[in-house]
C-alpha cells in the first residue's frame, strides 16, 4: 500500500506502548488461561505449570506438548498485532486478537521467553521490558535467545521432541507485594482452581491434562449435571446473523440436600453467590463463569442471594465474537440485541426456580395432579410489604387448636405475637453475612416431641376426618415438618388409645 499524501508514520514508543498494555487487567490465573488457550491450539495433550518461588526472582513456566513452533512461526507469535481479528478463523481457534500470548504475559512479569521446537529443531526468542525501557530510541527490540540462567529454569523442557515453553521471570505484578511463599502458593491455589473451571470440559473429556507443579488440575462441573436432583431445562437452539446458539438453563440443589464436600466444591473458585448467572463458552472454553449479562427487565438484574442456584449455560462460536463483544482477555460478554429477549425469558424462569429451591430448601412443590406440600407459614402480599402468618389450618396446629377448647383463644393471641415478631431483618442479615442458609440437621428418626405429635395429627386425619390409615399416612408425609421424615411415617400405627 502506497503511502498517504500529508501522512506520517507514527510507531508507538515500545516501553510506554508495553507498560500502558500491562494494565488490561489480567489476574495470574487469567492470564495463564490465555497461555494454554495456545496449546490447546497447538494441539497439545498435556500443560505443565510450574511454579518456582524465589523472592522476587521467582519464575512461572508453561510447558505444552503440541506440535511446536518453526523460527518464522515463532516470530509472527511473538509480534504484537501481527494478526488482525477481522481475520477468518479456525472454528477450533481459542484465540482472537493474537495478543494473549504477549498482553498475557506483560501483565505479569518482566522478561517472557518462548521456547519452541518442531522438526527436531529449536528456536527461542524473548520480550525484556527493562531493556525497552532503556532503549533511548523506543524500538521493539525482539532478543534472540535465552537470557543468562535462564536455561536453568527451561531443564524441564529438554528432551522434548516437539511442543513450546513460557517462561516469566520477574514477575513483578505477582511477587512485590508478597512477603512469603505461602503468599505464592495461595496464587497457584487460585490459578488452580481458575483452570480446574474455565477448561472443565477439556478435562472432563480427557482431551486435556493441567499438571501444577505435577498436581493434576481437577475439573470443576458448574452445572452438577451427574445429580438427579440438578433440575435442567430443556436445550433452546436459535440462530442470530447467522452463527449458532446453545442455551440450557440449571437449578443446582438445596445445601440441604448435599453433603459439606460438594456444596463446598460446588460453589465455585469465588463462591455461590457470585457464580450464579449466565456461564458463556466458546468451543468448549469458558469465556465468562457467571454473570446476567446486563439483562434484566427495567433494570439489569444483580447477584442476589435468593438466586445463587440458578446457572445458566451458553454455546457460541467463535465466528460470534464481535456480535457477543468478547474482549481481549475473554472476561467479558455482551449478548447480541437480536438474542436479548429470549434469553431474558429462559433466565426469568430459571430464577424464579432457583428462588422457590432457595426459599424451599428443595422441597419438591406441586408438578401436574400431585398434591402441594402443606406448609406451616405463608407470606401475605399487600401494598404495604409482606406479612409472615402461620397456617391455623395446618394439620398439627389445627389439632392442637382443637384440643384447647376454652383456650383456644389464648392461644390463638399467642401465635399472633409471634407473627408479629418474627425477625425478619435479622434473619436476613444473618444470612447475607453467613453468605448462605444455615443448613438442618435432620436425624434419622424424629424426636420424642415430634413423634408425639405425628402420631396425634395421625389420628386426627383417621377420626376426624374419616382418612384411611394409608391415606393418613400419605397426608402425613406431606405435611412440614414431618414430610423429613418419609420412611418413618411409612411404619406409623394407630395407637391403642387413639384406634379405640
Amino acid at each position: 500500500m502506497t503511502e498517504q499524501p500529508g501522512s506520517r508514520d507514527a510507531p508507538p514508543r515500545a516501553s510506554a506502548m508495553v507498560e500502558a498494555l500491562r494494565g488490561l487487567g489480567y489476574s495470574p490465573a487469567t492470564a495463564i488461561a490465555d497461555i494454554i488457550d495456545n496449546s490447546i491450539s497447538a494441539g497439545a495433550g498435556t500443560v505443565s505449570i510450574q511454579f518456582l518461588w524465589a523472592g522476587t526472582d521467582s519464575s512461572i513456566l508453561i510447558i505444552d506438548d503440541g506440535r511446536g513452533m518453526n523460527e518464522s512461526e515463532l516470530d509472527l507469535a511473538m509480534r504484537l498485532g501481527e494478526r488482525s481479528p477481522l481475520e477468518t478463523r479456525s472454528v477450533a481457534d481459542l484465540g482472537r486478537f493474537g495478543l494473549g500470548l504477549k498482553t498475557a504475559s506483560f501483565s505479569q512479569c518482566r522478561r517472557l521467553t518462548v521456547v519452541s521446537r518442531r522438526d527436531g529443531k529449536t528456536s527461542a526468542l524473548r520480550w525484556d521490558l527493562d531493556v525497552l525501557l532503556a532503549d533511548v530510541k523506543g524500538r521493539w527490540s525482539l532478543l534472540e535467545g535465552l537470557h543468562p540462567g535462564s536455561d536453568e529454569r527451561l531443564a524441564p523442557f529438554k528432551g522434548k521432541e516437539a511442543g513450546t515453553a513460557v517462561l516469566w521471570e520477574i514477575p513483578d505484578r505477582i511477587v512485590s507485594a508478597m512477603h512469603d511463599e505461602q503468599e505464592f502458593l495461595d496464587v497457584m491455589d487460585a490459578v488452580e482452581r481458575h483452570l480446574g473451571m474455565v477448561f472443565h470440559r477439556f478435562l472432563e473429556s480427557r482431551k486435556l491434562r493441567i499438571l501444577i507443579n505435577d498436581h493434576p488440575v481437577r475439573p470443576w462441573d458448574p452445572f452438577l449435571e451427574g445429580r438427579l436432583d440438578t433440575w435442567r431445562s430443556g436445550e433452546d437452539r436459535f440462530t442470530v446473523n447467522g452463527s449458532p446458539i446453545r442455551v440450557q438453563g440449571f437449578v443446582l440443589p438445596h445445601r440441604d440436600r448435599l453433603d459439606p464436600k460438594t456444596w463446598e466444591s460446588a460453589a465455585g473458585p469465588h463462591g455461590w453467590t457470585t457464580q450464579q448467572g449466565f456461564y458463556v463458552y466458546r468451543n468448549d472454553r469458558l469465556l465468562l463463569a457467571g454473570s446476567w449479562l446486563g439483562l434484566g427487565r427495567g433494570r439489569s438484574w444483580t447477584k442476589d442471594e435468593p438466586y445463587r442456584l440458578a446457572r445458566i449455560r451458553i454455546d457460541i462460536p467463535n465466528a460470534a465474537d464481535a456480535d457477543w463483544k468478547i474482549d481481549i482477555r475473554k472476561s467479558t460478554a455482551r449478548p447480541p440485541l437480536e438474542a436479548r429477549p429470549r434469553l431474558t425469558v429462559l433466565a426469568e424462569d430459571v430464577r424464579a426456580r432457583a428462588r422457590r429451591v432457595f426459599a424451599f430448601r428443595g422441597k419438591p412443590q406441586a408438578v401436574g395432579k400431585r398434591e402441594p406440600l402443606v406448609q406451616a407459614w405463608h407470606a401475605d402480599r399487600t401494598k404495604d410489604g409482606i406479612r409472615y402468618r402461620i397456617d391455623t389450618t395446618h394439620p398439627a396446629i389445627a389439632a392442637v387448636l382443637e384440643d384447647a377448647g376454652a383456650s383456644a383463644g389464648a392461644l390463638r393471641a399467642m401465635l399472633r405475637v409471634i407473627e408479629e415478631t418474627v425477625p425478619v431483618q435479622q434473619i436476613w442479615l444473618d444470612t447475607a453475612e453467613a453468605r448462605d442458609t444455615p443448613p438442618i440437621a435432620v436425624p434419622a428418626n424424629p424426636p420424642e416431641d415430634v413423634h408425639r405429635l405425628m402420631q396425634r395429627v395421625l389420628s386426627g386425619f383417621v377420626r376426624h376426618k374419616g382418612l384411611s390409615l394409608e391415606a393418613a399416612r400419605a397426608q402425613l408425609a406431606r405435611t412440614e415438618p414431618f414430610d423429613s421424615w418419609p420412611a418413618y411415617i411409612a411404619t406409623l400405627e394407630m395407637s391403642p388409645e387413639t384406634s379405640a
